[in-house]
């Protein structure tokens, strides 16, 4: 087994039931693929899924402390538990904290027949 951190999945992987992740929350994965493991997290809003790497542009450690703690407690934001970046959930762009204007990696997710599978 590979223990090297990847940065990409391929599409058609099913993660979950979107049922799965409660709306207004977020839900971390982990995924072993022969290259290696890939840490990432989706966020849900209503029917919809936003994704993203695991990995903070400012210090490239995971952004929760706790598992799946990746929202401001009003759910607005995604926020990096060690520096307190804060990042839009729409498109990972950073709006405060020490990298402002630099963004999370985007983990192509979809919803397709009620699940949540990579893009």
């Amino acid at each position: 087994m590979n223990d090297a951190r990847v940065q990409a999945t391929p599409p058609g992987v099913t993660l979950a039931a979107l049922d799965a992740v409660p709306d207004g929350t977020a839900r971390n994965f982990v995924l072993q693929l022969r290259a290696g493991r890939f840490h990432g997290f989706v966020v849900r809003r209503g029917g919809t899924v936003s994704g993203y790497v695991d990995r903070c542009p400012h210090a490239g450690m995971p952004l929760a402390e706790r598992l799946d703690g990746y929202l401001t407690p009003d759910g607005g934001l995604i926020q990096c538990s060690w520096h307190g970046a804060l990042f839009r959930v729409a498109d990972g762009l950073c709006v405060g904290g020490p990298c402002v204007g630099q963004r999370l990696g985007a983990w192509p997710v979809a919803v397709v027949d009620g699940m949540i599978v990579t893009a």
